[in-house]
């Protein structure tokens, strides 16, 4: 869920490690920015998704320790981008939702700095890996897609529910306005009927008079 803005730095910088996946609330012409302290060197990888609000779409941007931009990309639904850190230093990567006037949006991103600890503290050693060990690295590595799956679906859930529930309301917001035209109609071909009547009646009047 959202969390506050010195929280989610908190996280970031505590799971640095490994991997942070955060999900947080982008209001409308805000912008928001999340820095990383990363050694020369490291693989690292960000990917982004837009789960709700507007046409699903941010900016974001990264940029290294000298202010050189990395990577760029307006109006972006979703993306990754995978780079290796030129030199230490602290980056920086930002979402911005300054061109929505009205609209706050829900960010997804996944931020990954190197790679894993090696399974057994033998794996990468000459000799080849036991067949058991062989064994525990594939259900490791399958287990790791499996969650990468589960996530990019729960967000492919999250982001459906989102886009029914909005099409839901103006369903609703349709219905409820047309059923007050259909009252409004009904309303003056009433009137417009006894208008007729009437109209029709003091005719009959004056000419039998």
């Amino acid at each position: 869920g959202p969390l506050p803005p010195l929280l989610l730095v908190w996280a970031l910088a505590a799971c640095a490690a490994r991997a942070s996946e955060i999900t947080f609330e982008l209001p409308d012409n805000a912008k928001q920015c999340f820095y990383e302290e990363i050694a020369q060197g490291t693989k690292c990888t960000l990917e982004f998704q837009v789960i709700t609000g507007g046409h699903y779409d941010v900016d974001c941007r990264l940029e290294d320790p000298d202010g050189v931009v990395l990577y760029k990309e307006m109006k972006k639904q979703y993306d990754s981008f995978t780079f290796t850190a030129s030199r230490n230093g602290t980056y920086k990567f930002c979402f911005s939702n300054e061109f929505s006037t009205f609209t706050h949006k829900t960010v997804y991103f996944d931020f990954q700095v190197g790679e894993d600890p090696p399974l057994f503290p033998s794996e990468n050693r000459v000799t080849a890996l036991t067949q058991m060990e062989s064994a525990c690295v594939s259900i490791h590595e399958a287990l790791k897609s499996v969650i990468d799956y589960q996530t990019h679906f729960r967000l492919r859930e999250a982001q459906g529910r989102s886009r029914a529930e909005d099409l839901n309301t103006r369903v609703a917001y349709w219905s409820i306005g047309e059923a007050i035209i259909l009252l409004v109609v009904s309303i003056g071909q009433v009137f417009l009927l006894k208008s007729f009547f009437s109209d029709k009646r003091t005719t009959t009047t004056r000419v039998g008079s």
